[in-house]
């Protein structure tokens, strides 16, 4: 696919330059400037293509400009794109229900961003805690894992183990106790009679796409069953067709009492997330009591109802699937090549570059120069995760491509 080129006035390299002077200095981003994009495929303000190996973090499994999302985001354009939540919306009711449906439970909470997510979820269980658990007033905790990312409030970086995140940005909010990932004696011992939730994700992206044992996703649905407790799974990245099912939960036929979803639901048009849970839990929010105004406008519920069609379907899901074995095969065959490891679950995957070859920054730059877009995380991991449209033949010069960077 030819992409038209983009004129601008400016070139990359001013154009950095000019937002190292203007904006925060909160990311440090590889040195390409984006200037058009389509399915896979990006291209810079010179006119250089890249493929796009990241989907950002998620938000865009189905690509750039998906035709079915972009033209439902215009219709919807047309007609009204924001009423705020002091009125209904015709789009609204429609979205909740086909989120519903896709994931197996009652009710949703629309909001924007999955930060936003999180914080609703952290304050339902608090609440639920009181009033249908009967915890004492002001001491409800709750439980999450070492190495976790849940976003960047203050609040979610009070209960992560990212100095990065955390460093400089006290003091932090109490309430939550921190376990090993992947261990349920730990979990087991962690809860008591305080405890309303457990807070994981059913693979932990930033920290490397770190999966969790066979058997652990179920053994924590089964300790909360146990506890009285809720299980939050924070399913942001790993959700909505990632893993090659609808959720990564699905691996283990698992469905916890809330589920956290946000990135890919936006299509990555619009910033979408939502709290979807069992009416029991979500019941227990009354008016006034928590708030979005741009939470479920029209224009995203319109894209959000587009996203759960396209899912409905199973054809994203089975694509992953198919292809992550294609993503599994090639990594092997490098493992030893200046592969040291992986970690794959559909078209997701952590790669763990020997550090001799090079940081996993480094070897994201040297991508970048062979038409390749990753990003690194913790050192000589790279995060490998496309839009699940990419083909077959994509992915395999994907592989090529770091097979040479490697070699």
């Amino acid at each position: 696919m030819t992409l038209t080129p983009v004129r601008t006035q400016r070139s990359s390299e001013e154009l950095i330059r000019a937002e190292n002077t203007a904006l925060a200095h909160n990311y440090h981003p590889l040195p390409v400037v984006v200037a058009r994009a389509e399915g896979v495929w990006v291209e810079d303000v010179e006119g250089r293509r890249y493929l796009d190996m990241l989907a950002g973090y998620s938000a865009l499994n189905f690509g750039h400009r998906h035709p079915g999302l972009v033209a439902a985001a215009h219709r919807q354009l047309d007609e009204v794109t924001l009423t705020s939540r002091a009125f209904h919306n015709d789009r609204l009711a429609g979205f909740a229900e086909g989120l519903a449906e896709l994931t197996g439970l009652e009710m949703t909470l629309p909001m924007n961003t999955g930060a936003e997510a999180v914080e609703s979820a952290v304050k339902v269980a608090r609440k639920w805690a009181y009033e249908v658990k009967g915890v004492a007033p002001d001491r409800a905790t709750i439980i999450v894992a070492d190495g976790n990312f849940h976003g960047r409030t203050t609040t979610i970086v009070s209960f992560s183990t990212d100095e990065s995140a955390r460093g400089g940005f006290g003091p932090f909010t109490p309430g939550f106790r921190i376990v090993p990932y992947n261990d349920l004696a730990a979990l087991e011992n962690a809860i008591d009679e305080t405890t309303a939730a457990v807070l994981i994700e059913p693979i932990q992206g930033e920290a490397g796409v770190l999966i969790p044992d066979d058997g652990y996703l179920a053994g924590v649905r089964e300790l909360t069953r146990r506890a009285g407790c809720l299980f939050i799974a924070d399913e942001i990245q790993s959700g909505l067709g990632r893993t090659g099912t609808t959720l990564a939960v699905d691996h283990e036929s698992v469905v916890p009492d809330m589920l956290l979803l946000g990135k890919a639901l936006g299509g990555g048009i619009v910033p979408v997330s939502a709290v979807v849970a069992r009416r029991d839990v979500l019941g227990v929010l009354r008016p006034g009591e928590h708030g979005s105004t741009f939470g479920g406008n029209p224009l995203a519920a319109a894209v959000g109802s587009a996203v759960v069609d396209l899912l409905a379907t199973g054809e994203f899901q089975r694509r992953a699937a198919e292809l992550g074995e294609v993503l599994r095969e090639g990594l092997t065959g490098l493992v030893g090549k200046g592969v040291v490891g992986f970690r794959s679950r559909g078209l997701w995957a952590g790669v763990d570059v020997d550090p001799a070859i090079g940081s996993g920054r480094e070897i994201s730059e040297r991508l970048m120069a062979e038409g390749i877009l990753v990003k690194d995380t913790h050192g000589s991991t790279i995060r490998i995760a496309p839009p699940l449209t990419i083909t077959r033949e994509e992915l395999a010069s994907a592989l090529a491509s770091l097979e040479k960077v490697l070699g």
